[in-house]
């Protein structure tokens, strides 16, 4: 077997084991709240939300700002929707079934996480701008990243690898916009 194969392999053992562990444990309310309500503003309409107040609210960096973060998750699910059709790995909720969440995933494919992308490529490059605001914006795109393994629609290597991808390309979009 070759270096390559012997760590996806060593990757995906972990990724099923974890998966089994989430599928099978319960939470506190408080927490299956927060995940899902995590999960829902990742979606898109916290994005959104975001996005409008800091057009409203955003001074003179504003426009750069909103384009940077456009221009990143727009990059970004592109980006997604090509890896995820060429891996087509399955997700854990497809593997097996989850002991309390029922939401449906949006696509049947797994790697890497879009929502994930999108999280760390708005936190990242509307951060950059607004530096204040650079530690809530990454406390929600780890709520939703976290979210999406707890709630059994990615893996943890789908999630690390979303974040490490969107951080990228909302560093890459700030430099570009600033």
């Amino acid at each position: 077997m070759t270096l390559p194969g012997t760590m996806l392999d060593f990757i995906a053992t972990r990724d099923h084991r974890l998966m089994r562990r989430m599928h099978r444990w319960r939470p506190r309310r408080w927490f299956r709240l927060w995940m899902i309500y995590a999960t829902r503003g990742g979606d898109g309409w916290l994005w959104y939300g975001l996005g409008a107040l800091v057009l409203i609210f955003g001074g003179l960096a504003r426009f750069a700002a909103v384009t940077a973060a456009g221009t990143a998750c727009g990059t970004g699910a592109i980006l997604f929707l090509i890896l995820k059709k060429l891996t087509g790995r399955k997700r854990p909720n497809a593997l097996e079934p989850h002991c309390w969440a029922t939401l449906l995933p949006p696509d049947q494919f797994s790697f890497p996480s879009g929502h994930t992308i999108s999280a760390f490529a708005f936190a990242i490059s509307v951060g950059g701008f607004y530096p204040l605001l650079l530690g809530a914006l990454l406390f929600c795109a780890f709520s939703v990243a976290t979210s999406r393994i707890v709630l059994g629609m990615h893996f943890l290597s789908d999630a690390v690898v979303g974040a490490l991808v969107g951080a990228g390309l909302g560093y890459a979009s700030f430099l570009i916009f600033a």
